[in-house]
């Protein structure tokens, strides 16, 4: 299948900055070789930051977990998205210690499974849980295609048939949330979200989806996957590309674009790239992925942006850098990671509670603290098994 060039003048630009790139950015296999006090370090943490999830935000009964600590009232659950970040911590977990956290996985998949809406066509993950324990809520695009890689990457590292068909479902979904209208501006892309106040189309409703449909083809071979992933990916470049190299956020049907570059947008698009090399063997797609690491690296590194973005949204670009790295083994990636995971341990880490305290006083939110959950499992991780992640 031929994938079409992202622009000739773009690539044009990128392959040459790439290639220079390419050329420094091959780590000796001694550079590749974990301290293991500092992979020790990374998985006490990861288990500790665990344990405090668990102890603060974990509702045994239900399976489920609070929104933030202290509870305030309101829902008496999390939303989906913040679940599935606890779940991506657990299963980032399991990856470093299978045996301790096998029971903890299959409890997060028992809870996630109380957001899933079968009476819907296609069926997919609420926003909320659904009755008795909740009433439901809208879908959103992104929030499924997390859950849909985390199943991915858990069916990487034990074959579980199951989570296999379950990401497939998901992929299902963002297909069919795709816009069809060729009369809108930028005519194409998936949609944020099917709840009728918002019409936005954004990176965060495609690059996953092209990972994710770029995950199902090297897994099955089946040709829809790619096809697919790669309308997802194009429809980005051709439509929010933005002149730094980097990703803006979303498209309105006005035709106005957010210009906002969030860190997990531009990891989804490395990690599309990275898995495009894997796919294809086609060098033009790793320099690619490189390309946008390092202008990436460059930009949040640069008066201190990486520390306004939100914690899941650096989790996510972490940890699309690792599977990079898995290709690419540049150690600037994991000591970028490495860095801004310690910078937090001691600045934002609470003693007495074990939570991460990103907003001074205020009630801690599940959805920040289990993004360093994932941060320090990861980092735990052997980086020869980095190509099982997701």
């Amino acid at each position: 299948m031929h994938i079409r060039s992202i622009g000739v003048w773009y690539r044009t630009l990128a392959l040459g900055l790439a290639v220079a790139l390419l050329i420094g950015s091959v780590a000796p296999a001694s550079a590749r070789s974990q301290s293991p006090v500092r992979q020790s370090g990374n998985l006490g943490r990861a288990v500790a930051s665990y344990n405090a999830m668990q102890e603060h935000f974990y509702q045994e009964d239900a399976g489920l977990y609070l929104e933030e600590y202290p509870h305030q009232g309101g829902n008496a659950y999390s939303y989906v998205w913040p679940f599935s970040q606890a779940m991506a911590g657990t299963i980032d977990l399991y990856g470093v210690k299978s045996k301790q956290f096998e029971g903890d996985v299959q409890d997060r998949i028992q809870g996630v499974e109380k957001y899933w809406n079968s009476t819907t066509t296609p069926p997919g993950y609420d926003s909320y849980v659904r009755p008795p324990l909740g009433q439901g809520g809208d879908k959103f695009y992104d929030d499924n295609l997390w859950i849909g890689l985390e199943f991915v990457q858990l069916y990487r590292m034990n074959g579980d048939q199951q989570a296999l068909s379950r990401a497939k479902q998901i992929f299902d979904l963002n297909v069919y949330g795709w816009d069809d209208d060729p009369t809108h501006p930028c005519p194409g892309g998936v949609f944020w979200t099917q709840a009728p106040w918002s019409q936005d189309r954004n990176v965060v409703s495609n690059g996953p989806g092209a990972e994710l449909g770029f995950h199902l083809y090297d897994l099955t071979a089946d040709p829809y996957y790619l096809e697919w992933g790669t309308k997802m990916y194009e429809w980005v470049y051709e439509c929010l590309l933005a002149p730094n190299g980097l990703f803006w956020d979303n498209i309105k049907l006005s035709g106005d674009i957010d210009k906002t570059q969030w860190s997990y947008n531009q990891g989804s698009m490395l990690g599309a790239n990275a898995l495009l090399y894997r796919i294809t063997d086609d060098e033009q797609y790793l320099m690619e992925a490189q390309r946008i690491a390092d202008t990436a690296l460059d930009y949040y590194e640069t008066d201190g942006r990486l520390y306004r973005q939100d914690p899941p949204f650096n989790a996510i670009f972490f940890k699309n850098l690792l599977l990079l790295d898995g290709v690419s083994h540049d150690p600037r990636y994991r000591a970028a990671m490495q860095e801004y995971a310690d910078t937090v341990w001691s600045r934002y880490r609470d003693l007495e509670t074990g939570l991460f305290r990103f907003d001074g006083d205020r009630p801690v939110k599940l959805l920040f603290h289990s993004a360093m959950v994932q941060i320090y499992a990861s980092l735990a991780w052997d980086p020869s098994q980095y190509d099982k992640l997701a």
